[in-house]
């Protein structure tokens, strides 16, 4: 099963684990790391039988657990959004109550 990530313009992808590990590489994270968040983050969606899911709310779980591991990491990836996206990251993932993933 193929889950789709719904991207900010409403294009749909399919669900590429390899790009959490790259986002969290640039964040700072090591390679060992990056790749435990992307497990992690691809099987609760699989447990969960979600078959898509936005872009924001990875992002959220994504961040959760980069902070978890280390404050820095996480620290960089908002900064980056809002130096070279122009998005506000952090108060986006805040404001918005996470909807549950479609199954």
């Amino acid at each position: 099963m193929a889950i789709v990530v719904v991207k900010r313009d409403g294009s749909r992808e399919e669900f590429v684990p390899e790009k959490i590990v790259v986002s969290c590489l640039k964040a700072g994270a090591p390679l060992e790391v990056a790749r435990k968040i992307a497990k992690i983050i691809e099987g609760r969606l699989l447990d969960q039988g979600v078959k898509e899911i936005t872009t924001k709310d990875l992002a959220r779980m994504i961040l959760e657990l980069l902070k978890r591991e280390n404050e820095e990491w996480y620290r960089n990836w908002i900064i980056f959004d809002r130096a070279v996206k122009r998005r506000r990251t952090e108060e986006e993932i805040k404001k918005e109550p996470s909807a549950a993933p479609q199954a």
